[in-house]
């Protein structure tokens, strides 16, 4: 997804070495395809791992999630499982440093496959369902998440993306980012821990760019096509994000292409 001024999907900076985060807590009774209706819009990144056996499951459950149309998925494969003797062949440095700056912006250190954040402000295990639609339902307008109704649409070649006036009292800054997204993706692991499996995943992050700084007052951006269209993708979405100290913040928007 283009510069992402050096990294994908709005990260920032570099990684501090630190050990190598855990496989998740195991969800709760419920399954992965116990999926409910989501009644309030929502950003999901699942940060997941073909080299984690505790990840297809909640591969399957953002896959079906995915196709809500209040949900905005992002399967975000990370790197730090690739020791074990299988290289993700999806996951990008970048969604490693996204997940490690989110956990340092929350506060709470929490890095773990598999990881739902949502919204860009709570986390839930990516298995249990239950979770993460209490965390859905807490994380709704918390630091203005979702609180902001952009439109975006593809007018020729041009993506042009409306953000509208600040509401009064409401968020009124933040960075409008566009990420390009493979809506599926079919993998057959040769080794590690998932070693025979064949896994698909949805909605996967091929990377993103940063087009532009909102500043509350009604603004418009046309991004090109070569900026939200790639070989790699065939689909995109569109945030809108705040950023403290080079880390990321809430989500304030989102929007995405037809059959994502």
């Amino acid at each position: 997804m283009g510069g992402l001024l050096g990294s994908l999907l709005f990260a920032a900076g570099g990684a501090a070495a630190q050990q190598e985060p855990p496989h998740a807590p195991s969800p709760g009774p419920q399954g992965a395809t116990d999926v409910r209706p989501v009644a309030t819009p929502v950003v999901i990144e699942l940060f997941t791992s073909q080299g984690c056996s505790s990840c297809p499951p909640a591969d399957k459950l953002i896959s079906q999630l995915a196709r809500q149309p209040n949900v905005f998925a992002l399967s975000m494969p990370v790197d730090y499982w690739d020791y074990i003797g299988w290289k993700d062949t999806l996951a990008l440095p970048a969604h490693t440093r996204r997940q490690r700056h989110y956990a340092a912006a929350r506060g709470d250190g929490n890095v773990y496959t598999p990881q739902a954040v949502i919204n860009g402000v709570g986390h839930a295990v990516g298995s249990d369902p239950a979770a993460i639609k209490a965390m859905t339902e807490e994380c709704y307008g918390k630091f203005g998440a979702l609180s902001v109704p952009i439109k975006a649409a593809v007018i020729g070649e041009t993506l042009r993306v409306d953000v509208p006036a600040a509401a009064p009292g409401g968020p009124d800054a933040a960075s409008v980012w566009v990420a390009r997204v493979s809506s599926r993706q079919v993998v057959t692991i040769g080794r590690g821990e998932n070693s025979g499996r064949t896994l698909e995943y949805a909605n996967v992050s091929r990377g993103s760019q940063r087009v532009g700084e909102w500043k509350g007052e009604a603004q418009s951006f046309e991004i090109p096509a070569d900026v939200f269209r790639g070989p790699d993708s065939d689909g995109w979405m569109v945030f809108l994000q705040r950023v403290g100290g080079g880390k990321p913040g809430p989500i304030l928007a989102a929007a995405k292409s037809p059959g994502l």
